[in-house]
C-alpha cells in the first residue's frame, strides 16, 4: 500500500531576520562601539546619563508623536508649542510668586498649567483636523507659525526669564536624581513604559493603529475615528507640556528661538525607531532607541569635530529621508 504525503500537512515557517525590528538596536550598538573606540570616557555612566537626560525633551515629545503618526496624522507644531508652553509656565510662575511664594506650591501650579496649556494646544490642532476636516500638515504648519509668533509677542521680542528665587527651587526637577538616576531620565522612561503598554495592550492603542492602517475600514468597524484621532493630538500636546515643564528648570528662560526644529528631531526619532510614516504601525521602544541614536550621533560628531555643529539638523534631515526610503523599499518588496 502506497502512502501519499498530504499537501495539507502544516509547514514549519522559519523565523526570518527582520531588519525593521533589529535595525535600530544594531545601529545603537554600533554607535556605542564607535563612540567607545573614539573616546575612552564615552561609555561611562556619567556621560551616558548626560546624553539620555539631554534627549529626554525630544524623547517625551516623540512618544506623543508616535501616537499621532501611527494614526496617520502629523504634528509640525510641537517645537513652537513647547516654546509657547515654556513661556506661559514662566509667566504664570512669575505672576503667582508674590502670592504663593517661591517654593513648591508655585512650581506645582506652573507645571500643572503647562500640562493644561499643552493639552489644550494639542486639542486645538486635533479639532481642526477632525471637525474642520483640514489636512494635519496644513493645520500644524499654521500652528507652528502661530505658537512661534505668540512666544515672540509674550517676550516682546526678547526673552522671558524665570523668577531667580523660584529658579533655585525649581532646578532640582531637572538636575536632581533618584538613586543616582537623573529625574528627566526617570520621567522619560516612565512615560515610555506606560505609552508602550497603551499602544500595544489597550483598545485605544489598537484603534490608533487601525485608523492609520485604513481609516475607512476603521469607520466600518464602528471605531470612533474622530475621537481617537483627537485624543492622539491631545496626548501629543500633553507630552509637549511635560517636556516644557522639564525644560524651564534647566534653562530658566524662553524666547523665540526656544525649541527650534524640535519637530524635526521628534519625527526623525519616530521614523528611525520603525514607526511607519504613513501610519498603521508604531513602536514606542523604537522611538526611545531612535531618540538616543540621534543624541549619540550628535555627541560623537561634536566631540570629534567631524562636522560643524551647525550641520546637525541637515544630518538629521538626511536621516529622515533615508529612513522613509528604507520603509518604502521594504513595503514594495512584500
Amino acid at each position: 500500500m502506497t502512502t501519499v504525503a498530504s499537501d495539507s500537512a502544516p509547514k514549519v515557517q522559519k523565523r526570518r531576520f527582520r531588519l525593521g525590528v533589529l535595525g535600530p538596536l544594531i545601529a545603537l550598538a554600533l554607535l556605542l562601539i564607535l563612540g567607545t573606540a573614539l573616546n575612552g570616557n564615552f561609555l561611562t555612566f556619567a556621560n551616558m546619563a548626560n546624553i539620555v537626560a539631554r534627549a529626554s525633551f525630544i524623547g517625551i515629545i516623540a512618544i506623543g508623536a508616535t501616537f499621532v503618526i501611527t494614526s496617520g496624522g502629523l504634528d509640525l507644531s510641537v517645537g513652537s508649542m513647547a516654546a509657547f508652553t515654556a513661556g506661559m509656565i514662566i509667566i504664570i510662575i512669575n505672576a503667582l510668586a508674590p502670592t504663593l511664594g517661591t517654593g513648591i506650591e508655585v512650581i506645582a501650579v506652573g507645571i500643572l498649567a503647562g500640562l493644561l496649556i499643552g493639552s489644550a494646544s494639542g486639542a486645538c490642532n486635533g479639532i481642526l483636523v477632525t471637525a474642520g476636516r483640514i489636512e494635519p500638515f496644513i493645520v500644524t504648519l499654521g500652528a507652528l507659525g502661530i505658537f512661534r509668533a505668540l512666544i515672540t509677542f509674550l517676550a516682546n521680542g526678547g526673552t522671558l526669564n524665570l523668577n531667580f528665587e523660584v529658579g533655585w527651587a525649581y532646578e532640582p526637577v531637572y538636575t536632581g536624581d533618584i538613586l543616582g538616576i537623573p529625574v528627566p531620565i526617570i520621567v522619560f522612561f516612565a512615560i515610555a513604559i506606560v505609552a508602550e503598554v497603551v499602544l500595544r495592550r489597550t483598545t485605544f492603542g489598537r484603534h490608533v493603529a487601525a485608523i492609520g492602517s485604513n481609516e475607512q475600514v476603521a469607520r466600518y468597524s464602528a471605531i470612533n475615528v474622530d475621537r481617537v484621532r483627537l485624543l492622539t493630538y491631545i496626548l501629543q500636546g500633553l507630552m509637549v507640556g511635560v517636556a516644557a515643564a522639564l525644560y524651564v528648570p534647566k534653562f530658566g528662560s524662553a524666547n523665540s528661538s526656544t525649541a527650534v526644529l524640535w519637530e524635526l528631531q521628534a519625527i526623525a526619532a519616530v521614523i528611525i525607531g520603525g514607526t511607519m510614516l504613513k501610519g498603521g504601525f508604531g513602536r514606542i521602544w523604537g522611538t526611545v532607541v531612535g531618540v538616543v541614536i540621534l543624541e549619540l550621533i550628535g555627541n560623537i560628531l561634536n566631540l570629534q569635530s567631524l562636522i560643524s555643529p551647525y550641520l546637525n539638523q541637515a544630518f538629521q534631515g538626511a536621516i529622515i529621508i533615508l529612513a522613509v526610503l528604507l520603509q518604502r523599499t521594504r513595503t514594495n518588496q512584500r
